[in-house]
């Protein structure tokens, strides 16, 4: 999970720049409570800030000012003298005041929807969108600076002298103040690219070509900046939901708005010599995924100016206490605003505390030399870059002269400094393999280029193997290898058995993506964990997976698999795979029985060869790196598959001959407000006669914990078929109607529904092969008199990482011991 690369960046820091003037402190009104979105401005400037729900505010700026003004529309205005450079927990009293803009009476507190000049504005920009924007052009190109930064934050003198830092406090040489909460930080972390951005609106395409790219010290830096892509993507303010965090946003700018946010419109002035009105929105209800802020509108075009958008506290995120946004826009014509800079930093925390320590994560993005309806060969959109381009990552400092967009601050040019120096100290080194094991699950062999792990699955347990040790390794030159090996060991203390893994993978073609791979296993495994078969040979292994369960859990599978494929990816995420297989499969219990009939009596192990042939196909999937492992970038893209499997007796002396199709779909879907909704269908038919081991089982899950796609009121091996259609639906409504309950309200809950269903059957020639006198059979049963269903109600969030799912069986009641209702939870770091 990404919260592990935040915990990770938590070990690390330093800090610089001082500014001329800050102020900070709380706004009341005479009856002492806090006014939220009060303005507090710099008098003779443009620099400013809103207080937050609590009325607290801060506010620097580097130049020096002598008068603060605070204000609020319904309220007197007041000045207040800054006697020194620095004013911190100043406490400010507004006295109400009934205030008339152009005739209209504009009050605090929940806006009306009728007569409200702001909302006629807030229609105006609707009517106007489109018109705005790169959408105006049939192609577009622009030049790109990009700089990625982390800090820790609140810095205080506990930290400076903990333990943590002992032999490292030069990294706290000199602090900072952030601009937007009024917190100390310390740098950890900067990171700077250039590109170019070329796009065609007729075609819905857009390559970003990169030039040049620098950071703080740290080479293997990729999977740092894609995890802030990641989490700051791209977005459009004129969009009804900005998705932020795997969470939907209402924009203020959302058609949807108006029963969202109060607006009040709060001044107009010339802006770059266009009239502009300024309007204050906050939200109108708490614990939803809303901002609070102001932005500037032009006065003919409707177009935005400039915006800003703060998350508010009470949102339902976890990890997350800030959120900051700035959009500035540059004016080409009377009808054309384009994104200029964009600024966004998040506040991560374990806690929404004041006090609480967490890390800034800032992205501030710079546009420049736009150039349209330059129309480029279609072709160029779809090639892909497949090298590691070295050259890009060490560009001299004259590159950096002429391509940065906005200089670098003194505090930003002392981190690349800072970080040189720290990188040569032992305990630093120390910490940051800590996070790096945390973040990867593996263990760094610095004499050899080894990696040990994943650590995460030493421990496992089944009633087969009782408690199991495994031990585990892959090669690991860096993140671009070509090639890779992995395997492990592993021994079950009730068995007294070993089990290994091995295999390998080549990359022999760069730019179609042309891999090799094979390898061997010896294992014990849960076969019909899922209805999509997999040919991996060191795919995760489920028997190992609980140790407590509903009922005994013993119908696990001894399996000797050998595999060798082919890979190739000639188009941009379509993968085509022909792999052939070899693999003896055996009971692993004597309580259960793969035993079927043969003409010589009974059979009870299998030896099989299958020759496997798919095609994935995953659209808007975002990858990084160019070795033969890559990571994903983003989770939010569809999962297609279709494969076709052939055993063939004439092959390595198989057992059987026979041929099956499988397909599915995985689709998740963001619905606006409402939450993720994630879809799936499967559908799958066997030709041919073929034992248990080889048919299609329907997963059932007998362990407690919450497992999707599988059947949570099902006991393993409860339905088996040759020909099966499954689909499963769930949604997350991200509490959308928990957060409206006031006594549930403070727990951010999150409600989840589900529903699956599955319908299939079974050959009387594959009952007639399966049906022993071995008393430890399997009866064969199939869901096909109709659909077999069940229905979940669960509720997330809870204490931040645990979930509980309410599950109920719809049919099949009369099966013997069917379980009609079951409760089932899962752990997981989720924003």
């Amino acid at each position: 999970m990404k919260i592990r690369l935040i915990i990770t960046l938590f070990f690390f820091g330093t800090f610089y720049l001082l500014s001329q003037t800050k102020v900070s402190g709380y706004v009341f009104d005479e009856y002492d409570q806090p006014v939220s979105f009060a303005n507090i401005i710099f008098k003779g400037s443009t620099l400013g800030t809103i207080t937050d729900e609590n009325g607290r505010f801060y506010l620097e700026s580097s130049e020096t000012w002598s008068t603060l003004i605070v204000s609020f529309i319904g309220y007197e205005m007041i000045e207040v003298p800054l006697s020194k450079k620095v004013n911190y927990d100043l406490k400010f009293i507004l006295k109400e005041q009934a205030a008339q803009l152009d005739q209209i009476l504009i009050v605090t507190g929940k806006q009306s929807k009728k007569n409200n000049p702001a909302i006629d504005l807030l229609r105006k920009i609707w009517e106007h969108k489109r018109k705005n924007g790169l959408k105006q052009f049939n192609q577009y190109q622009y030049d790109k600076y990009e700089k990625v930064e982390f800090d820790l934050n609140t810095i205080d003198s506990a930290l400076i002298k903990s333990k943590l830092f002992r032999g490292m406090e030069f990294v706290f040489s000199e602090v900072d103040t952030s601009r937007v909460t009024g917190k100390t930080y310390l740098p950890i972390f900067i990171n700077e690219a250039v590109s170019k951005v070329y796009g065609d609106n007729t075609i819905r395409k857009e390559k970003n070509v990169l030039s040049g790219n620098k950071n703080s010290g740290f080479s293997d830096n990729q999977i740092i900046i894609d995890f802030i892509q990641d989490l700051y993507s791209d977005f459009n303010v004129y969009d009804n939901y900005l998705k932020f965090f795997d969470k939907s946003f209402v924009s203020p700018l959302s058609r949807t708005g108006i029963n969202t946010y109060n607006y009040v419109l709060s001044d107009s002035a010339f802006i770059d010599n266009k009239w502009c009105y300024n309007i204050i929105y906050y939200p109108r209800r708490k614990n939803e995924l809303t901002f609070k802020g102001d932005f500037w509108v032009a006065d003919t075009t409707y177009a935005i100016k400039e915006i800003n958008l703060q998350a508010s506290k009470s949102a339902n995120i976890n990890w997350v206490k800030d959120i900051y946004i700035e959009q500035e826009f540059e004016v080409l014509n009377d009808s054309l605003f384009l994104v200029k800079r964009d600024y966004m930093m998040s506040d991560f925390a374990i806690n929404k505390k004041e006090k609480s320590r967490g890390l800034y994560g800032k992205r501030t993005t710079l546009y420049n030399n736009y150039v349209f309806d330059k129309e480029l060969d279609k072709k160029f959109y779809e090639e892909v870059v497949y090298n590691y381009d070295k050259d890009v990552y060490a560009r001299d400092d004259s590159f950096w002269e002429e391509n940065r967009l906005e200089a670098l601050n003194k505090d930003e040019k002392g981190v690349y400094k800072m970080l040189d120096t720290l990188k040569t100290v032992k305990k630093f080194k120390q910490i940051y393999n800590l996070g790096s094991i945390l973040a990867s699950g593996y263990i760094e062999l610095n004499q050899l280029p080894l990696d040990y792990g994943p650590i995460f699955s030493t421990f496992g347990f089944n009633e087969v193997e009782g408690w199991r040790l495994r031990a585990g390794g892959r090669t690991y030159f860096g993140r671009n290898d070509l090639w890779r090996l992995e395997g492990f060991f592993a021994y079950g203390f009730k068995d007294n058995k070993f089990k290994y893994g091995m295999s390998g993978k080549w990359l022999l073609d760069k730019k179609n993506r042309l891999i090799i791979s094979g390898g061997n296993r010896r294992d014990i495994e849960q076969i019909g964990a899922s209805l999509t078969s997999s040919t991996d040979v060191l795919g995760r292994s489920l028997a190992s997976s609980s140790v407590f369960t509903v009922g005994a859990n013993d119908k696990l599978t001894s399996i000797n698999l050998t595999s060798i494929a082919v890979e190739l990816e000639p188009w941009r995420n379509v993968i085509f795979r022909l792999g052939g297989n070899y693999r003896t499969l055996e009971s692993a219990s004597p309580t259960f029985s793969l035993d079927y009939n043969t003409p010589n009596g009974l059979g009870s192990e299998i030896k099989q060869y299958e020759t496997t042939f798919s095609v994935s196909y995953f659209p808007q999937r975002k990858m990084t790196g160019f070795g033969v492992e890559r990571l994903e970038i983003n989770d939010d893209y569809a999962h297609l598959f279709a494969q076709i499997s052939r055993g063939d007796k004439g092959v390595f002396n198989g057992d059987f001959d026979y041929t099956k199709l499988q397909i599915s779909y995985i689709q998740p879907w963001q619905i606006g407000g409402i939450g993720r909704l994630t879809t799936t269908i499967e559908a799958g038919k066997t030709f041919g006669a073929v034992p248990l081991g080889l048919l299609s089982v329907i997963p059932g899950n007998q362990s407690y914990f919450s497992i999707y796609n599988t059947f949570s009121q099902l006991d393993f091996y409860e339905f088996v078929s040759d020909t099966y259609t499954s689909l499963n639906f769930e949604h997350n409504f991200n509490g959308r109607f928990l957060s409206r309950i006031p006594f549930l309200r403070k727990f951010n809950l999150r409600e989840i529904i589900g529903i699956r269903g599955v319908w299939g059957e079974i050959s009387d020639e594959n009952i007639a092969l399966n049906t022993t006198s071995n008393p430890n059979s399997i009866p064969l049963v199939s869901p096909n008199d109709k659909v077999y269903y069940e229905y979940s109600f669960g509720v997330g969030n809870i204490f931040k990482i645990f979930r509980i799912d309410f599950n109920f069986r719809g049919n099949y009641l009369e099966n013997p011991n069917a379980r009609k209702f079951g409760v089932t939870g899962t752990f997981g770091f989720h924003f």
